[in-house]
């Protein structure tokens, strides 16, 4: 489903007549600092693989990933971006109920609906800056057989503890919890906090590559889940559908481990000056509320006679595109989130912002 996505430039540039390329996009949650050095020259010397079929199940590419986040390769799947899993979960696994944790990405509610998979929402408190309190799903828990769980949530920013999670998903082994960590890299020690080691026969664990190296238009992703859940997706996962410029762009980032673990390092670094930068532009505004993010988006809330429609094509006027919230569930028509970018592009699009609000 491509409604009520981010990322959507062509609309807007044919709308205000301009090119794709002068649109800024604060709408995508992408890695805000340029694409990994080396990569693109790469790519471009290595156009002629799309002469060939690619590996029809990406075999390089699942060792190379398994080997830099020190999994078994049999516990791994790759697909044409994690969308792909979240879409063929559902019937592989045979389910019935689902417990989606939100407000959160819509694809897990969608997926349910293509399957005929009956769903209901958890949302958490914006009293509580949207945190999840694990006693809450305890409370909603019993009657699913599957839980959905973006770690860290999109749009919220929110952050579970991994000693909680982990608990959840030992206290309920009958229950199958996808984990979405598609934004887990851009947290602090992410890979120290992550569930992809965690073992446990239960769990399913997505990892995204387009968010971190900027890559979206590839289309990679990985699954991460014991041998006995990866044999009942593997039916499910169709031959070639990850295609061989994206699976050469795997190889090369995976061969390049330390130049990936300071670009990664530098990343985390900079979004968090950043985010700091950005959000004390807001502290003493008290027709807009940002709240703490552990990631590269803020998601933030419009008081007053402020909507999230108004302020989106107010700012789009200027050729920056943010989020309009509105469409997630539990979130109102006063939401919007903003991905940050250059430290140029955020100031601009905070006094445009702030301009707005006065």
């Amino acid at each position: 489903m491509i409604i009520g996505h981010g990322g959507n430039i062509y609309q807007i540039a044919s709308k205000l007549g301009c090119a794709p390329s002068e649109i800024i996009d604060m709408s995508s949650n992408l890695n805000p600092l340029d694409i990994i050095p080396g990569l693109i020259s790469f790519l471009q010397e290595n156009l002629t693989a799309i002469t060939t079929l690619p590996e029809a199940d990406s075999a390089g590419a699942v060792t190379a990933f398994a080997d830099l986040c020190n999994v078994d390769s049999e516990l791994v799947i790759a697909g044409n971006g994690t969308t792909q899993f979240i879409y063929s979960i559902p019937i592989a696994l045979g389910t019935k109920k689902a417990l989606i944790l939100g407000p959160t990405y819509a694809d897990y509610a969608d997926a349910c609906k293509m399957h005929n998979v009956v769903y209901s929402y958890l949302i958490t408190e914006e009293s509580k800056s949207f945190k999840l309190d694990v006693n809450q799903i305890e409370d909603n828990i019993t009657e699913c057989d599957t839980v959905f769980i973006c770690n860290p949530n999109n749009p919220t920013g929110a952050l579970i503890p991994p000693s909680d999670l982990e608990l959840l998903c030992r206290s309920h082994p009958d229950i199958f919890f996808i984990i979405d960590e598609s934004y887990m890299p851009f947290v602090e020690a992410g890979e120290k906090i992550s569930m992809i080691r965690i073992g446990l026969p239960n769990v399913i664990i997505l990892n995204s590559m387009s968010k971190i190296f900027k890559i979206p238009g590839l289309r990679i992703g990985f699954l991460i889940s014991s041998k006995e859940i990866i044999k009942r997706l593997e039916p499910f996962m169709l031959p070639w559908s990850v295609n061989s410029i994206a699976q050469a762009a795997v190889l090369y980032l995976m061969e390049k481990k330390d130049e990936v673990e300071a670009f990664i390092k530098k990343s985390r670094d900079f979004i968090e000056i950043e985010r700091e930068i950005f959000i004390s532009k807001f502290e003493n505004i008290s027709s807009i509320k940002l709240f703490p993010s552990t990631t590269t988006f803020i998601l933030a809330r419009l008081f007053g006679n402020y909507k999230a429609e108004n302020i989106c094509s107010y700012m789009s006027q200027y050729k920056i595109l943010i989020r309009d919230c509105s469409n997630f569930r539990g979130l109102s028509d006063n939401f919007i989130r903003i991905s940050l970018k250059t430290r140029d592009v955020n100031m601009m699009a905070a006094d445009k912002l702030l301009s707005f609000l006065s």
